[in-house]
């Protein structure tokens, strides 16, 4: 199975006796300690799956997912806790979980576990894509389809759109732009996001019919 799996578990032992496992299963797994790094990785590769443990440096694992899921990411996850208790694990699911893993648990489970969900979600994953209303952007092949129409972007282009729809229902500010797309909020202007923006739409909606992008006057930009 070719699937992108993020794991993050504070104790290296155990992260590591995941990766194992899951990578003689054919899976390719991006290990993190902590969630410092987490929404970078997140917005940099397609995920297919996250693996979340609860107790985590500076970090509550459902709280963190509850956070992720505020800024619109859906990655599906599965909680692998000692938090054991029912009302822990309703918590879990209520704060956006699609599975439960109490520890101690078995490799063998996990494994079974990942493939589940993995195919329950097969449609929004199967090709790192993300979708929004008739956009379906391709993080692998980084290409863009509109209603089935391919439409060729720049690579900055394709960066800003990528940026949106990762954080849909999120107003993004010109600095957060600055530095995610850009790489900087030194060099640049808010009038370079202006332009790029407008430059987007035009590409995908030339005929300004479908308003996927809105400008928050003051603020920033976000989808429609």
């Amino acid at each position: 199975m070719d699937a992108l799996i993020l794991i993050v578990e504070d104790e290296k032992d155990i992260l590591e006796l995941m990766e194992y496992h899951l990578s003689k299963e054919g899976f390719e797994t991006i290990g993190f300690l902590n969630t410092k790094h987490v929404i970078d990785a997140l917005e940099e590769e397609p995920v297919d799956l996250i693996l979340m443990d609860r107790n985590l440096p500076g970090a509550e694992g459902s709280e963190f997912v509850e956070s992720l899921r505020k800024r619109g990411i859906h990655t599906p996850v599965i909680f692998v806790s000692a938090k054991h208790k029912d009302e822990e694990i309703e918590q879990g699911f209520e704060r956006g979980g699609d599975d439960y893993i109490t520890k101690p648990f078995s490799m063998k489970e996990l494994v079974l576990r990942v493939k589940a969900i993995l195919r329950r979600t097969k449609k929004t994953s199967l090709s790192g894509a993300l979708i929004y209303r008739d956009i379906s952007l391709n993080l692998a092949s980084r290409t863009l389809f509109i209603e089935n129409n391919p439409i060729e972007l720049t690579k900055l282009e394709f960066d800003l759109l990528h940026a949106l729809i990762a954080n849909q229902n999120i107003v993004l500010d010109r600095d957060y732009l600055l530095e995610h797309v850009w790489g900087s909020d030194e060099v640049y202007q808010d009038r370079t996001v202006n332009v790029a923006i407008n430059r987007l739409k035009e590409k995908i909606d030339p005929d300004k019919t479908k308003d996927y992008i809105k400008t928050v006057r003051g603020v920033g930009y976000t989808l429609c």
